[in-house]
């Protein structure tokens, strides 16, 4: 079974543009997929030096998502692990 690996940015920007909730990920995700996911949280992962993209930062897979937000990395890892089967 392939574990999807999740990083979380919890640097300061991300945070206070709206990533504090997302360290909660792991609350909104499926019973039934939460053990095909690993989620990490890292002080920075280094994509806001991008100017074409907006925080919070999250990445599934090593794929950046920029504008991160529960809804959207849930739905995301769904997919993900969906597409496994």
């Amino acid at each position: 079974m392939k574990k999807h690996k999740v990083t979380i940015c919890t640097g300061t920007l991300c945070h206070v543009m709206g990533g504090s909730e997302l360290p909660a990920l792991s609350q909104f995700i499926p019973p039934q997929y939460l053990n095909q996911v690993e989620i990490k949280g890292s002080p920075c992962i280094n994509h806001c030096k991008n100017q074409d993209m907006k925080p919070p930062f999250a990445e599934i897979d090593g794929d950046i998502f920029c504008e991160a937000t529960i809804d959207k990395l849930v739905k995301e890892l769904i997919k993900r692990i969906e597409n496994d089967s």
